[in-house]
């Protein structure tokens, strides 16, 4: 059975924000997640919801695969495998917000690259709705890619350096999300083609821009044609008037006098004149005489800018929307002048819509408070006045907000100012963290208040330094400045000398009073032991006062209310009669009435979608194996060749010679062996016996060798031929030599005879 509480979930989601809303929020969630079940999932969806850093996603990554274990931000020191993703995944569905800051060490720029190469999913965080990312360099910035997922719907990226990457960013920004709320910040300027690149975001609803450049026409185009933009925030910093009124030159309503207007040129002398139409809209604009023929923005609701109030004031000149929420971060102090424009602009133009309205400080407006820390500036750094008595009419302003640092001081006229011009105001500040020397101190009074308690009914919260003086008889003894709606008081260093009548006169004007706040650390700047104590025992003391003032008005109530009105009076009874004739005309009275009808109109969207089925066709070719035996069938065949002989008889006979030599013979078997040098047998013999000595020759000797080689070659034709019948290859070759008694024509025709190889033949 699940808690009562947890059957509404609207419920349990604001019970769980106003836990970790409160200090030490994170914490007692954690707590609550591991205390029931039924509250766990719910608990852990608001834990993990917004995320101020990387840290707590890295640390879901089991231990063995850290760097250190008790500190994660180090890094990885192996890739994960698929198991150890699981938490990681598990918990980053529930991630909505995110926050990375490249300057802060607590996360190590190479977690991204590990998470980058072995993610199993496209995106680690897939319902991230919001990422803020403070870079200074190219490489942090192209680390967010890993974020952009398609459900991203505000970007806030703040560059404190110039990257020319930039555009090449935003353009894969634009090409991956459809945001709602884009947010810049960057001491440099805006790229060239800032608008070209963010045309395509037309969803937007909050735009802020606080760079150089956001000024320009184009932006100021560009953000007047976004259809659903409510929020706009600029920075005028340092903007001349002239570039503050550039912004709308490109969006300035049809129908509008421009000096362009008026006078016009036939453009024959136009290229060698000099074109002073913009210098005669500046002059129109300073002077006022260019009125434009409609507002612009008009569908805005919430405005935020930044610069000098002179700025400001020509910037809301040009705003005619309903704005409800106006913040405002000025130069202090301002200018009196200017501030009195721009608050008598501001009664003009928004008082029946405006319902927050905060001023503050700029950040060179900081320094000085910062100097005022310091013991020795605490006299040096002077506080002004600032006149509230300009706002003149605010009656649906509900939010009062003002911090500066320097225009610190206010008057009880200043508290009546805000109670004639703001009767339903709700929330009150007036600079609560001010602090003032020891000659000087806060001019309002805790008796001053009882104006805003007389006249603003709906005040709850109230928030500023004062002077805790005992109030006058007339105050206490007047029962209309007794305020029920005052619940939460802030005095700050507000200065008390005598507790006790501080707290009759305070348990008077808010007998409802349910939190009182001032400042004790001792260790705080401004920091007066006396009035901390003052304003303990005031608080000590304030819940008896009032419920002794409450009990006393119940009683007082209901005696009144007892006591009836009497009267004596006497009354004559005596009857009279009188008659009087009298004639009445009477006229039935008419009376015409018009009924104008008309139809109810409902739009209905219809969504259709056709219905699709999906059919999966098999579409593999079959495939069949089939062998072939493509074994080439070889023959061998042998062909036999037989030199052709040819006997020519040669007369050798040489003509005789007598000479005397000596002739060596060689032995018989060297004759033999060199058979076919007999021809050069000395000359000396007789011819007769040279030609008996080479027919014997060939009759023994080359003819019994010739004729049983020729023998052995058939035979071994024959086996060849008998092995190609059986397909079995033959690599044999077969040569036939030739006779040593052929002569050297006849060996080499022999020779290219049988070196002729006939090639096999394939069936």
């Amino acid at each position: 059975m699940f808690p009562t509480i947890l059957r509404d979930p609207d419920a349990a989601l604001k019970l769980f924000d106003t836990i970790i809303d409160s200090p030490n929020g994170r914490r007692s969630m954690s707590r609550l997640a591991r205390t029931c079940r039924a509250m766990c999932e719910p608990a852990l969806n608001v834990l993990w919801r917004e995320l101020d850093s990387l840290l707590p996603v890295i640390s879901l990554f089991p231990n063995n695969l850290m760097k250190r274990a008790r500190r994660p931000g180090l890094g990885l020191a192996k890739a994960p495998n698929a198991e150890d993703w699981e938490r990681v995944l598990a918990y980053g569905e529930r991630v909505r917000r995110v926050a990375y800051i490249e300057s802060s060490p607590s996360v190590s720029p190479s977690v991204f690259a590990i998470i980058a190469d072995n993610r199993p999913v496209p995106y680690i965080l897939p319902h991230l709705q919001q990422l803020i990312w403070r870079v200074d360099t190219a490489a942090g910035l192209e680390r967010s890619t890993l974020f952009l997922n398609p459900e991203l719907q505000s970007l806030i990226l703040e560059v404190g350096t110039r990257i020319p990457q930039l555009s090449a960013y935003l353009v894969n920004v634009c090409s991956q999300t459809q945001l709602a709320a884009f947010s810049f910040t960057s001491p440099t300027s805006l790229p060239d083609s800032f608008t070209d690149i963010v045309r395509s975001q037309n969803t937007l609803e909050k735009l802020a821009l606080v760079a150089p450049g956001a000024l320009s026409s184009q932006v100021g185009q560009w953000a007047a044609s976004l259809p659903a933009l409510h929020t706009l925030e600029l920075d005028l910093t340092g903007r001349s008037v002239i570039a503050v009124e550039g912004f709308f030159d490109d969006i300035v309503a049809s129908g509008a006098s421009t000096p362009s207007d008026a006078s016009s040129d036939s453009g024959v002398f136009s290229g060698d004149e000099i074109d002073f139409t913009e210098i005669k809209k500046s002059s129109l604009r300073l002077t006022g005489d260019l009125h434009s023929g409609g507002g612009v923005f008009t569908d805005l609701r919430n405005l935020q800018l930044t610069g000098e109030v002179a700025n400001i004031a020509v910037f809301l000149k040009h705003i005619a929307s309903e704005l409800t929420s106006l913040e405002l971060v000025i130069e202090d102090p301002p200018d009196m002048a200017d501030w009195q424009d721009l608050s008598v602009l501001i009664c003009e133009r928004f008082s029946r819509t405006l319902q927050s309205l905060r001023i503050s400080a700029t950040g060179a407006s900081r320094f000085n408070e910062l100097v005022r820390s310091t013991s020795r500036g605490a006299a040096d750094v002077p506080c002004r006045h600032l006149p509230l008595q300009y706002l003149t009419s605010l009656p649906a302003l509900q939010r009062l907000d003002i911090d500066l640092p320097e225009s610190t001081v206010f008057h009880n006229e200043d508290l009546r100012s805000i109670a004639k011009a703001c009767p339903n105001i709700e929330t009150l500040r007036l600079c609560p963290m001010a602090r003032f020397s020891g000659t000087s101190g806060p001019n309002l009074t805790l008796e001053g208040v009882s104006t805003l308690t007389q006249h603003c009914t709906r005040l709850q919260t109230l928030a500023l330094v004062l002077d805790a003086r005992p109030g006058s008889e007339e105050t206490l003894s007047s029962l209309e400045v007794s305020s029920r709606s005052l619940l939460r008081l802030h005095v700050g260093h507000s200065i008390i000398n005598d507790p006790l009548h501080a707290t009759i006169l305070l348990s008077h004007l808010a007998p409802h009073l349910e939190s009182m706040r001032w400042f004790h650390e001792k260790n705080r700047p401004g920091y007066v032991e006396a009035n901390a104590q003052g304003w303990q025992k005031v608080s000590d003391w304030l819940p008896h006062l009032q419920g002794v003032r409450l009990m006393e008005r119940s009683k007082a109530l209901g005696r009144e209310a007892k006591k009836p009105l009497m009267k004596e009076q006497s009354v004559d009874a005596t009857i009279k009669k009188t008659y009087v004739n009298k004639f009445a005309h009477v006229r039935p009275k008419v009376s015409e009435r018009g009924i104008q009808s008309a139809p109810t109109l409902v739009d209905r969207m219809t969504e259709v979608k056709p219905d699709l089925l999906s059919v999966f066709v098999d579409a593999t070719p079959r495939c069949v194996d089939t062998e072939v035996d493509a074994t080439p069938e070889v023959t061998h065949q042998s062909v036999g060749v037989e030199p052709m002989t040819v006997e020519v008889e040669i007369d050798a006979t040489l003509p005789i010679e007598t000479k005397s030599m000596e002739t060596s013979f060689d032995d018989t078997s060297n004759l033999f062996q060199k058979y076919a040098d007999f021809h050069a047998l000395p000359t000396a013999l007789p011819a007769v016996l040279t030609g008996l000595l080479a027919l014997a020759c060939r009759i023994f000797l080359t003819y019994p060798l010739t004729i049983p080689k020729h023998m052995l070659d058939k035979s071994l034709s024959m086996l060849h031929a008998e092995k190609a019948n059986g397909d079995e290859p033959s690599h044999e070759n077969h040569e036939l030599q030739a006779s040593p008694s052929h002569s050297s024509s006849s060996t080499t025709t022999m020779t290219e005879l049988l070196d002729h190889d006939i090639p096999p033949v394939c069936l």
